[in-house]
């Protein structure tokens, strides 16, 4: 079936993009000294798994079918947001500071610029490339915080989530803790629905799970609300960042 303008490869292109990258994910930065941070928090109950759900606000827009379930549902979670989100999505953080049982902010950064303190290319997006351009990437999107809502965050996500061992080290002397996870929830919100909420569904008690909300018109954020809606109809008890049941991060 083609799109209304008749291009098949437009459609797949998201999955074909998802494919590609995690074949060659592993390869493609072997060697690199690039990590990427897993985290997990203390076991809960076996009666009452807990399960991190964290989110992505890139740039661009909101996906309110994410957001109004959280509200709905009373699914709390951890969104990270950049600088570049909060100047254009004044309607969406206006839900979330009017929910702040629920809704954690955390610093994903100013602009979207991974966090990694040498000249590399991530997915074809040029890293900060210097220790002062990290410095500048988080302390651009804690100020933006900070502006916004009043709140300090604690807790840092570069985009693509990948670091140098010293760029986290940069990250920790700034006074922010650097937020891996351990399921990836959407594939970078280039999954398809089924999948997405396959993934988010299969989390255990401990598992942190990222996935974005700034994609309103990809099939991953009906995937995200299907997943989560499960999550919650196994009795999993949905835990934020800011919670005491998180141990250091590692990597």
């Amino acid at each position: 079936m083609l799109d209304p303008d008749g291009n098949l490869f437009e459609m797949m292109k998201p999955l074909l993009i998802a494919a590609t990258m995690a074949a060659i994910a592993a390869p493609a930065f072997a060697g690199t000294g690039l990590v990427e941070p897993t985290l997990k928090m203390q076991p809960g109950k076996a009666s009452a798994p807990r399960v991190a759900i964290t989110l992505d606000a890139c740039m661009g827009k909101t996906d309110f079918r994410i957001l109004d379930t959280l509200v709905k549902e009373q699914i709390p979670a951890t969104i990270f947001v950049t600088a570049r989100w909060l100047r254009h999505n004044r309607d969406a953080l206006a839900v979330m500071l009017a929910h702040p049982d629920l809704v954690e902010i955390e610093n994903h950064g100013e602009n979207h610029i991974p966090a990694v303190d040498k000249p590399v290319s991530i997915y074809g997006i040029a890293a900060a490339g210097s220790q002062a351009a990290v410095e500048q990437e988080v302390e651009g999107g804690r100020l933006a915080i900070v502006a916004a809502t009043g709140h300090q965050p604690q807790w840092f996500r570069g985009a693509t989530a990948k670091y140098t061992a010293s760029s986290m080290s940069t990250i920790n002397q700034l006074g922010e803790r650097v937020a891996g996870y351990s399921i990836n929830g959407d594939g970078g919100s280039l999954l398809g629905a089924a999948v997405t909420a396959k993934h988010i569904a299969s989390a255990k008690d401990g598992d942190v799970v990222i996935s974005h909300i700034n994609q309103p018109t990809h099939e991953a954020g009906e995937g995200v609300v299907k997943g989560l809606l499960a999550l919650k109809a196994r009795g999993v008890v949905f835990t934020r960042l800011d919670s005491p049941a998180f141990t250091a991060p590692s990597n």
